[in-house]
Parts: C-alpha cells; structure tokens; sequence
C-alpha cells in the first residue's frame, strides 16, 4: 500500500513497526458545539482509512481524544477557550456543554457510518499524565516557568518546523485571531503547557500542579493519550490540514523531546471541505451539519458518497447543487443494486477476484476512493452476474460503508409494500381534517378505524406514514 506521508512529503509504503499491527492515531473533535460537515469529512477519510488497513488484514488500535478542555479559539495561546464559549453561549456548565456535543458528535458519526474508535479519551481524564510529562520536559531542560505558566522551548531543538510543503494559508487557517505577543515567552514560536495565569478567570476546569492551580495547554493532549494507549510509538498519526500547525508540529516537538527518540513515522492529513465563499467554518454563514442535511432531504450517507468521489488531499468544494447530484447518484446505485438482488446466480469467484484487484489497486494507490467509486460503477456495468457484482459490492462496503446492499433491500421490502386501499386513505384525510380543527377526540376514533382495517400511522416531519399491521 502506498500512501503520501505529510512528513516525508512523498508517497512511500506504508509499513509498521510491528508486521500486521498498527497503532493509529486521530485527532478527535472539541466539543464546544456541533461538528459541521467540513469537520466529519476528515472523519470520514480516516474511517475509510481504518477500515482499508483492516480489509488489508491489518489488526488496528486506533485511539481518539475528546477536547473537553484548554483548546483557544487562536492556536497562538490567545483568543477565547472554546470551551468556556460554548458554556457561555448556552447557559450551562462547560462539563454539560461536553457531554452534550460529545454525544451529537457520535450521533452524526453513526448517520455517517463512521466507526469509534477502539479508545476514546476525554482530554479532562489524563491530568496525571500531562504533569509527569510537563515534569520530565522541565528537568531535561525544554520547558521554563514564566508569569505563571509552563511553556515549551523550542530554541532547544534541532528542528522545530517538520512540515513544509503546505501552502502558507493551509498552515495559517488554525490561527483564527491573529497572535496576540505573549511577553512571558523566549520566543515567538513556544507554546503553553500548563495555564496557571490566563485571561480566563471564570475558568471551570482547574487543577492542582506543582506550578500551581491551573489547567492544560491544547497540544500536551495529543501526546500524552497517544502513549497511554499505545506506548512510547506510533505508527500512524490523523487529522486535518489545518492540524499541521502548529498542533501537529506541536505534538512531535514535546513528545520527541520527552521520550528522547522518534515518535512517529507516518502523516496522514486530509484538506479542507469549503464553501464555495471559502473555508468552512461555524463562524460564518449557514451552519453546515447532519442535522441541517437532513432537514433539506439529504442522506447523510449521499454526503459521504459526495467525499468519496474526490481524493482526501484534494480540497472539495461543498454546494446544494452538487448534494442534489450526490443524492440523485446514490438514489439511482441503489436502484441498480435492488434490480439485482432477486436472482438465482452463483458467485463466480475468479470473476470475483479479477474485479476486486482493480478495487485494492485504486485504495492501494494512496487511498483513491474517487477512483474505487469507479470501479464500483465498472462492475455494474461488467458482464459478471448478478450474484457475482452483489459479491463484489459488499466487499467493498466493508471499506466504503455506503450500506449500499442494506439500504437497496429496504428500498426493496419498500417497493413490495402492499397497495393501500382507498377506504384506508379517505380515513386518513378525515383524521388529518379532525386534527387541523384541533377535534382530536374525532382523529383519535379515526385512528382506531384505521388500526381496527389492519394498518397503522404515524406521523413524522415528512407527513403521515402509513403501514401495514
């Protein structure tokens, strides 16, 4: 398998410390408000990516962290702390805005078909392992006590800046203020460790530590879940282009300096999802989630189809009308796949294999799904039968998650559904009469007419919905 490694700037092949085994990384959300589809994009990738090394029979602990404290909305150690925003925003205490927006975050990652990870780890559950970590960069001399805080000095090392092949906007995009001078640091590039002397007073989250009551600086996260888990190496480390800096560059820094050895050999960055106004963001314009895709009659799975027909390093540019193309493509696949599931075929697995290499070709070229969505389309058109393309499509899902055979059975059972007779109908319209006239005595014996016929309704955002008993 060949893929682009951020820090090498080159596709290489990807290999693992340990053969068949790889301890994977990825930088999970802060959860102060809900992700927008510009965030889950770069989920999406990593999912996809997870499940291919599986599908390679690779064995894989991922591990995640949970931002439920210290992140700024600057990356400079300035700007407001996104948690402390969202409590305020909302009127509730910052652990309420967390556990709120943590399980929205999930919520769309399951509409998305976005796996968990193995370990997830809220930032707010490793304190101990912040202050050792913070301790021993003390003692070795890579870190200073100034005004309060902790900070990293980057004087100390050989090479701070590890990536460099990104246009000076992507590597911008993380710094949302513009810096503000900090006069405790040596210099420009160092970072905070530990907060004991903020501009946030009202601070919820504090704790005891030999430099004082405070709290985590966003990067010394990262590291320290990474090694609790997966010990002192990784194999291959996640997140989107505008992690690189300086969170990424941030991340190596302090663990390399900690353990004294190299840390992580393998990048994997996925770039941005925009508007057609720019960069995606929560700040501006319409709020882009799930949620909002939902509302305007879109699956969330026709938004990952729409990711996957372009390669995760290539910027995609999100609007309506492309949506509607996404959801009238993966409508009209669907449609494709129920044709072909009554059918008394057996699977032909030379055919089988011949079709899936050129699948495993496409992901094994640095993960091009655009060109495995290709393939897919190759092999409804092939002369395989049915039972054979059936075979082929659900291996692919196993990497793809579209769901495309479970969702053209429910299409199917759908189609087959019996024809509703017009007794039944006429009561329904009464019921919706007796309703609008607020006579719901009248719509509840309506109700009990319809039930007593042998079918059911039920109300939902798109209308009544009426099925058999």
């Amino acid at each position: 398998m060949q893929l682009y490694n951020s820090l090498t700037r080159q596709k290489e092949e990807f290999k693992t410390a340990e053969p068949g085994k790889v301890k994977m990384y990825t930088c999970g959300p802060t959860v102060y408000h809900f992700a927008h589809i510009g965030n889950l994009r770069t989920y999406m990738m990593e999912d996809v990516l997870e499940n291919y090394l599986t599908y390679s029979g690779y064995d894989v602990m991922r591990i995640m962290n949970i931002t439920d404290v210290g992140h700024l909305t600057s990356d400079g150690d300035t700007g407001d702390d996104k948690m402390l925003k969202g409590a305020k925003r909302e009127h509730k205490t910052v652990m309420e805005i967390a556990k709120f927006y943590t399980d929205a975050f999930f919520s769309d990652c399951e509409k998305l078909c976005i796996k968990k990870p193995e370990y997830i780890q809220p930032a707010t559950g490793c304190i101990p392992e912040y202050i050792n970590m913070i301790s021993v960069l003390l003692e070795k001399g890579y870190a200073y006590e100034a005004g309060g805080n902790v900070y990293f000095d980057t004087s100390k090392l050989d090479q701070y800046y590890r990536f460099h092949d990104f246009r000076e906007e992507d590597l911008e995009v993380g710094v949302r203020e513009g810096v503000e001078g900090d006069a405790n640091k040596r210099n420009k590039a160092d970072f905070v460790l530990w907060f004991t002397k903020s501009k946030f007073d009202d601070q919820e989250l504090k704790w005891e530590s030999p430099w004082g009551y405070g709290y985590p600086g966003w990067h010394i996260e990262c590291s320290c879940i990474s090694m609790k888990f997966a010990g002192e190496t990784l194999d291959l480390h996640c997140g989107g282009i505008d992690n690189v800096f300086p969170h990424h560059t941030n991340e190596i820094a302090q663990s390399e300096a900690y353990l004294g050895h190299a840390w992580c050999p393998h990048w994997f960055h996925v770039l941005h999802l925009n508007d057609e106004t720019g960069k995606m963001s929560k700040s501006k314009g319409e709020f882009l989630t799930v949620s909002l895709l939902e509302e305007k009659g879109f699956s969330p799975l026709a938004y990952r189809f729409f990711c996957l027909q372009s390669h995760y390093r290539k910027t995609l540019v999100f609007s309506w009308d492309n949506m509607k193309n996404a959801q009238t493509a993966y409508d009209k696949l669907l449609a494709k796949i129920e044709a072909m599931l009554d059918n008394n075929d057996t699977v032909d697995d030379a055919k089988k294999a011949e079709l899936l290499a050129a699948f495993t070709a496409a992901m094994d070229n640095d993960l091009n799904t655009a060109q495995a969505v290709t393939v897919l389309y190759d092999i409804l058109k092939s002369d395989a039968n049915a039972a054979t393309k059936l075979a082929c499509i659900a291996d692919m899902d196993k990497v793809l998650s579209l769901r495309l055979i479970e969702n053209a059975k429910a299409l199917a059972e759908n189609h087959a559904a019996p024809e509703i007779p017009a007794e039944v109908l006429e009561l329904v319209d009464q019921r919706k009469e007796a309703r609008k006239a607020k006579d719901f005595a009248k719509a509840d014996a309506l109700r009990d007419q319809i039930t007593a016929l042998g079918w059911q309704i039920r109300e939902t955002r798109q209308g009544t919905e009426i099925t058999k008993l």
